[in-house]
């Protein structure tokens, strides 16, 4: 279990981790990171969410096999290839008369939805630095940057100096950015 404000090893680290050692629980630490983004594709492909809530723990399984004898390079990306590719063969076992046109998407689309996913797991990133913050960095910078408040509305809101208000939004924005790229969020 990792400490408050410990940085968290990279996917590359953990699947190496797991393919040395086979150990489930860094494959679920890993999975767990991501098991949000794979439910909601899930429900856009099943459009049930018991049948995508099975899926994702299918999904889990599946993966514990393939890392053993796959070489990935990009985690995410990867999980959501075999993650589509699950539902898509779910959903052809309960109607094989449907036809694979209907499922493909064009390369720009799937760009979109690369792209989607991608700011979907940094914004996740960014929210989870955030919770990493010393507590009055965390208020100062919440107030500030997401409700949008100045200096001085945060001075007033939180009793601070504003010498510490602006101490603290200059820490936390330095703060938030060295874990982003601890997290390889790079935008």
């Amino acid at each position: 279990m990792k400490e408050k404000g410990e940085i968290s090893p990279t996917d590359e680290l953990q699947l190496r981790f797991y393919r040395n050692t086979r150990n489930q629980e860094v494959l679920g630490e890993l999975y767990n990171k991501y098991m949000h983004l794979v439910y909601g594709l899930c429900l856009k492909y099943l459009k049930n969410r018991g049948d995508a809530q099975d899926a994702v723990m299918s999904i889990y399984e599946q993966i514990s096999d393939k890392l053993l004898s796959t070489e990935v390079q990009h985690f995410k990306s990867w999980l959501y290839m075999v993650s589509k590719n699950h539902c898509l063969m779910t959903l052809r076992k309960k109607n094989p008369e449907v036809h694979t046109e209907i499922f493909m998407e064009s390369g720009e689309e799937m760009h979109l939805n690369n792209e989607k996913a991608e700011l979907e797991e940094d914004l996740l990133a960014l929210e989870a630095c955030i919770e990493e913050l010393k507590a009055e960095q965390q208020r100062c910078v919440k107030l500030f940057f997401i409700e949008k408040k100045s200096y001085q509305q945060v001075n007033e809101e939180t009793g601070l100096e504003l010498k510490k208000v602006k101490s603290h939004i200059q820490n936390g924005k330095r703060n938030l950015k060295m874990c982003l790229e601890s997290k390889n969020v790079n935008r």
